[in-house]
Parts: C-alpha cells; sequence; structure tokens
C-alpha cells in the first residue's frame, strides 16, 4: 500500500509543475502562421538570389565578350544616365515572341535588367527616349556592314618631287618719303586784346576759323624738309562801331619751311624761310583809319642754324628747337601812313635788318583729351628786339567738339610806346566749337 501512495503522490507533483509551467509561458503561436512567415522569408531569398545569379550571368558575359559589347548597343544603356526607352516596356506587354531587336540572351538580359529598374528605382530615370528624340534622333543598328572596294594597283617607285621654275615678277615701287597731316577748327570764343595791341582790334564776342597744312619730307638718311602754312581769320561784330558792321579779331597767314642736313642723331644744319602777313584791314572801334592790311606788314626772315628734335616722355612732348646766330629780316609796309608804325622810316616802304633768331615749336600731350601747343620766335638785330610766344591749350571733348584757350604775350620795341604797357602787348581768347584733324 505505501509503495502505490507513493507512486500517487509523484503524479500528483509532475502534475501541479506542468501546470505553473504552463502558467508562467506566454501564449502559445499557431504553427500555421508560422510556417507561412518563414515560407515568405524563404520566397525573398530565392527571388533575390536568382536576380543576383541573372546579373552575376551578365557580367560574365560582359568580360568573356568585350569585343561583343563594344558592337551591341543594348549595352550602351546599361552605362548611360537612366532613361526610359519605349521598347523596354513594350516588350513587357508584347504577345507572343520577343520582337527581332531583342533576340538573344543577352539583349534580353539588357531588357529585364532596365525593366527592374523602372519597376522598382523609377527615381533613378532621369529622361525619356521623347526627349531624346526632340535632341536628334535614336542610331538604328546597321544590320547590312558596310564594305569598302579596294582596287589594287602596282606599287610605284617613290620619285623626289622636283619644284617647277616658275617666273616671278619683281616689283619695286619707290618709297614714299612725304607725310601730310591737318588741323582744322571753327569756334565761337570770348576776346581780350590790350588797348596797345600792334593789329588793333577789340575785346567781344567773335568767332574764329583755323586751318593748319603739314606737308613734310624725310628720306630717313640725312635730308629733311618740313613745310607748314597756317591761317587764322577771325571776325566780330560791335554795336559800339558805328562806322563797322565787323571787325577781326585774329588775322594770320604764315608760312614755315625748313631744310636740314642730319649731323648727328637729333641735330640737323638748317636754313629756315619764315614769312607771314595777314588777310584783311584791321580797325578800332569808330576810327577810320586802318591799323593794319595785307602787306602792311609783310615779314619774310630767313636764317641759317642748326635744328633739335625733341621727343621726350614717351615722345608725348614733341617739336624742334631752331638755333640761328645768323637771320636776315626783310619787312616791307605797302600803306605810306603806316610806315612809321612798324618801324620804317618815312617815305620808304621795305626795311633790312641782320641778326640772330630763335624758334621754338613744341607739342605737349597731358593725356588723350588735353594738349599744349607752344611757339616762341625771337628775332634780334641788335638794336631792337622782337618776341612772340603763342601758347594753344586745347580742350577735346570728343573727335570733332573741343575748346581752345589762347595766350598770347608780344614784345616789340620797334614801335611805339604805350604809356599803360610800354613796348609789352598781350592778347587772349577762350573759344568752344568744331575740331577736324588728320
Amino acid at each position: 500500500m505505501k509503495k502505490y501512495g507513493l507512486i500517487i503522490l509523484l503524479l500528483l507533483a509532475v502534475m501541479t509543475v506542468n501546470a505553473q509551467v504552463r502558467r508562467s509561458f506566454p501564449r502559445y503561436v499557431r504553427p500555421s502562421a508560422q510556417t507561412q512567415l518563414v515560407n515568405e522569408y524563404t520566397d525573398s531569398l530565392a527571388y533575390y538570389k536568382a536576380k543576383l545569379d541573372s546579373l552575376q550571368r551578365v557580367n560574365e558575359r560582359l568580360t568573356e565578350q568585350q569585343g561583343y559589347m563594344t558592337g551591341n548597343p543594348f549595352y550602351y544603356r546599361l552605362f548611360a544616365p537612366a532613361t526610359f526607352y519605349h521598347d523596354v516596356a513594350g516588350q513587357q506587354l508584347h504577345l507572343g515572341s520577343s520582337p527581332d531587336n531583342i533576340q538573344g540572351a543577352d539583349n534580353q538580359s539588357v531588357y529585364d535588367a532596365l525593366m527592374n529598374v523602372y519597376l522598382n528605382r523609377p527615381d533613378l530615370v532621369v529622361n525619356s527616349e521623347n526627349k531624346l528624340q526632340q535632341v536628334g534622333t535614336v542610331n538604328v543598328e546597321v544590320d547590312t556592314p558596310v564594305k569598302q572596294e579596294v582596287e589594287l594597283v602596282e606599287k610605284v617607285k617613290d620619285e623626289p618631287q622636283v619644284p617647277e621654275d616658275t617666273p616671278v615678277d619683281v616689283m619695286v615701287t619707290k618709297p614714299n618719303f612725304w607725310t601730310f597731316k591737318g588741323d582744322y577748327y571753327l569756334q565761337f570764343m570770348q576776346n581780350y586784346i590790350s588797348s596797345n595791341w600792334y593789329k588793333a582790334g577789340e575785346s567781344y564776342y567773335s568767332m574764329l576759323a583755323s586751318a593748319t597744312i603739314e606737308a613734310n619730307y624725310n628720306n630717313k638718311q640725312k635730308v629733311k624738309w618740313d613745310n607748314k602754312l597756317e591761317t587764322k581769320i577771325g571776325f566780330q561784330t560791335s554795336k559800339a562801331d558805328s562806322l563797322h558792321s565787323f571787325k577781326t579779331t585774329e588775322d594770320l597767314l604764315r608760312l614755315t619751311s625748313k631744310l636740314g642736313l642730319q649731323a648727328s642723331k637729333r641735330w640737323y644744319y638748317t636754313v629756315q624761310l619764315l614769312a607771314y602777313t595777314q588777310f584783311a584791314r584791321g580797325y578800332k572801334n569808330n576810327d577810320i583809319m586802318v591799323y593794319s592790311d595785307f602787306f602792311s606788314p609783310f615779314n619774310l626772315n630767313l636764317s641759317l642754324g642748326m635744328d633739335y628734335t625733341v621727343e621726350a616722355f614717351n615722345k608725348k612732348l614733341t617739336g624742334n628747337i631752331h638755333l640761328a646766330p645768323l637771320a636776315y629780316n626783310f619787312r616791307y609796309v605797302d600803306r605810306r601812313p603806316l610806315q612809321t608804325v612798324f618801324g620804317l622810316d618815312e617815305g620808304h616802304y621795305t626795311l633790312h635788318d641782320f641778326g640772330s633768331q630763335t624758334t621754338v615749336e613744341l607739342e605737349w600731350a597731358f593725356c588723350d583729351n588735353i594738349k599744349w601747343k607752344t611757339r616762341f620766335y625771337a628775332f634780334t638785330s641788335y638794336k631792337r628786339v622782337e618776341m612772340e610766344w603763342e601758347n594753344t591749350f586745347t580742350f577735346k571733348f570728343n573727335k570733332y567738339i573741343s575748346s581752345n584757350l589762347f595766350i598770347y604775350p608780344r614784345f616789340d620795341d620797334n614801335t611805339r610806346r604805350d604809356d599803360h604797357h610800354g613796348y609789352f602787348q598781350f592778347k587772349e581768347f577762350a573759344s568752344l566749337g568744331f575740331n577736324y584733324s588728320f
């Protein structure tokens, strides 16, 4: 009895332990759901393994058939930017056998790879076949090979090419040593003239026209011949003058000619001819007397000396200096009442003087729009002295519009002495107008 009682107690203890174990574990999962999850996971692994195997096979064929890859246009689509091609989608929707253009395992693999990208990663597709057609037609594979017809000929021995003797006409042109240039302007100005100005005139608003023409010869060896003709004529109207409707404010006709023989790089032995007079009569307000006229006076100066050519500041300052220890000056006055005014003896029409002369002509371009021209002339017979210093400042606004400032002091002790200015004379004007040069 004790044996059976012990067995019964053991069974009761085992049942109690099993009940406690069941209470301590969570709810039991049904075997069917667990089996379905495992099966889906296994299927996905098999699917991606098949995809990897397919890509691996394509890669192996690309490696083994590199020559075929370069000739097959379908492989280009795998390496070019992702593009949506119509024939890739059409192949998936095609009923029956594959189209002719995708026959072959290699072409089908390319189509499968592109279709996989279209379905799973459409964000990578950045282009379409329609856009490519707008830029240019899609290349079409050439099925028929192009063959060149080669014509075999006998090999000809190479022979040296001998140039043919061709007659050549040699034409030698005579060099042109002449250069020409000119400067013209028509301007309006405000004018001031001192009361003892030797050609008379009046301070007033007026108009001025000027023309300067140069013809220069230089054979680049020894001989140089410079010629310059200067003309100026200015008129003014004066309400205060009841005798003259207009008067001249500027009147000049001057010719300068120099013949030089080179002595060194910048020095020339020079003979200079200087002749000048005026165009019209010169009056003062309400005065019938003529103070100057054409050939009253007329001056002719012939000098022998040396010229120095000036070039400085990168050729911005150019010109020449003429020094003549021997000079002859001839003066002619056609009007008898003006003979004594210009230093001639009464009843004589001519005056002859010998002495020395200096002429300086310089041009300094400060910048593209501002230029200064100066001319200094001095003659002395050792009994009388005549000096002139002309200064013209040109302010150029453009090719055709400019403004001039002219300052002209003068000294002549062969004229009547003025109580206020003595032998000094002064002239100044400012003008604005048209300008042209070549």
